[in-house]
């Protein structure tokens, strides 16, 4: 059975406080620390970039995820391997074919795609050879604090079928709307990696970790 993980995202963290509730996470047992990067192109917002991450890849020993959220991810691949990224995930509707997949392979980093919610479930498919792990947007990416779609629990049961079938080693990510109340739905359906922000940066994020770490567990 793959093992459950959890996924703080940084997105929702408090960043006058940032290195220390970094710390509250991990020891509260998160495995990797999520980063969503937005150009304000690819999607409406703009988050953060590369110095972000090179500041506070010395704060902690946790899987880095990187979620590139923007047009053209192949201008920057290479940087953020430089800067620590352990997994580096694009969106399959920012790319041509699997070269880009490649080349993030090559970095010796941890490969990830990424669909949005409206974006087919199947076009994922021809690339999950190339892939190390498939995040399945569960609310429309850009911005945070949204509501889960429950179609897109559909998705993931599909793509895990999908995935059995091959005999393939990946990992589900979900990203979106996760809370105490729906964390259940990914994972029933197949899901191992959930990203979570606003559930777990709250007033006491070490606590907030626990609690969800304790229902991925179950």
């Amino acid at each position: 059975m793959r093992e459950r993980i959890l996924a703080p995202s940084i997105l929702a963290a408090d960043f006058t406080k940032l290195g220390e509730q970094i710390k509250e996470v991990e020891e509260a047992g998160a495995k990797y620390l999520h980063f969503d990067v937005m150009d304000g192109m690819f999607v409406p917002s703009i988050s953060f970039g590369m110095p972000v991450l090179q500041s506070i890849r010395k704060v902690s020993d946790m899987v880095y995820d990187v979620h590139l959220m923007i047009e053209k991810p192949e201008r920057y691949i290479d940087i953020f391997a430089k800067y620590g990224a352990d997994i580096i995930t694009v969106h399959v509707e920012t790319i041509e074919n699997q070269e880009i997949l490649k080349k993030i392979k090559s970095l010796g980093v941890k490969v990830g795609l990424s669909l949005n919610p409206e974006t087919p479930i199947e076009t994922v498919y021809p690339y999950l050879e190339y892939v190390d792990m498939v995040l399945v947007m569960t609310v429309h990416p850009g911005f945070g604090g949204q509501k889960y779609i429950d179609d897109c629990t559909d998705k993931v049961a599909a793509l895990f079928a999908e995935i059995q079938s091959r005999n393939l080693e990946v990992d589900i990510e979900v990203d979106g709307g996760i809370s105490m109340e729906t964390i259940h739905k990914p994972l029933n359906a197949g899901a191992n990696v959930i990203v979570a922000g606003s559930a777990v940066f709250t007033d006491t994020p070490f606590e907030s970790a626990k609690m969800l770490l304790e229902r991925i567990k179950q």
